[in-house]
């Protein structure tokens, strides 16, 4: 009997569960980018952003693991609890696309000290750092809600 068999899981679930898959192989094609620039390095290190995208892709891999079981047992309506997982997936997903540029172009080591590079480009310091303030908001609160709607459920 597999496991999940003949189970209805919400849209939140389902979503948080897709997500996973999708960072847990992003994490495992990074992983291989990883190796190819230790080997092809005189110092044996990857860039820091591909070793940064490798590291984040696989940690959200479980973090949204966590969201798709706190999701199952929320006490919340669906949509609510939708917007819990959605929100903070699509910051997990921006991040480490944006470590994946940095490591493509290998244009910083830093993406939060100055000046803020893209490329060629510098971005002015208020676009990465309300980026930032808005991945905070996303992600805590995303996630808080998700945690409240189980705690109301299992207490």
């Amino acid at each position: 009997m597999e496991p999940l068999a003949g189970a209805v899981m919400e849209l939140p679930v389902r979503v948080a569960l897709s997500a996973s898959g999708v960072f847990l192989l992003v994490g495992l094609l990074t992983g291989v980018w990883k190796y190819a620039g230790m080997a092809r390095s005189s110092d044996a290190q990857a860039h820091p952003y591909v070793d940064i995208a490798h590291r984040a892709s696989l940690l959200y891999s479980f973090a949204a693991l966590v969201m798709a079981a706190l999701a199952a047992v929320s006490a919340w309506p669906m949509l609510v609890d939708l917007h819990a997982v959605v929100w903070p997936l699509l910051f997990f997903a921006l991040a480490i696309g944006t470590y994946v540029v940095h490591g493509w172009l290998g244009d910083t080591d830093n993406q939060l000290r100055a000046p803020h590079r893209l490329g060629t480009r510098r971005l002015p310091g208020a676009i990465v750092h309300g980026f930032m303030l808005l991945l905070v908001v996303a992600e805590v609160g995303g996630v808080a809600v998700l945690v409240a709607g189980a705690w109301c459920t299992l207490w």
